[in-house]
Order: C-alpha cells, then structure tokens, then sequence
C-alpha cells in the first residue's frame, strides 16, 4: 500500500510520527512516500498547520498528528 507522508524540515512532529509508523506491523510492506510540503504553495496551504499528515494512495483517508501505533493500525486496515 503507498502511503504519502507529508512532512516539513526539522519537524520534531513528523519524527516521532515516523517512529509510530515504523512500529506498525504493515511498516515493511508499505510504500511510504515523504513529501516535504514546503516544495509546493498548494501543499504548503493544504498541510503547513497540520503536519504530519499520512494519506493512503488508495482511497485518499487521511490521519493527522497525535496518533498512536493502534490508531495507525487501525488506519491501515
């Protein structure tokens, strides 16, 4: 499954997302794109206050920061 993790520079956030996200028991069978959203106006609009935000290629479902190892997990479903 891709997931698209958008994400800044030295986001302290989207580190300890990253650290949830590796704990998952998917984390080796997903396709994880990092996006940085400061390359893009549009991305930077969409996600600048909210990041880190994964979102799933396949239907677009989106979860934001905080989130848990289970919340992800459920995620992944």
């Amino acid at each position: 499954m891709k997931i698209w993790f958008y994400t800044g520079p030295q986001c302290s956030l989207c580190d300890l997302a990253d650290i949830e996200l590796q704990q998952t028991s998917q984390y080796d069978a997903l396709n994880i794109e990092k996006v940085n959203i400061r390359t893009s106006t549009d991305l930077y609009h969409l996600y600048g206050a909210r990041i880190p935000v994964l979102m799933r290629d396949d239907n677009n479902n989106e979860i934001g920061w905080p989130f848990t190892t289970a919340d992800l997990e459920e995620f992944l479903q």
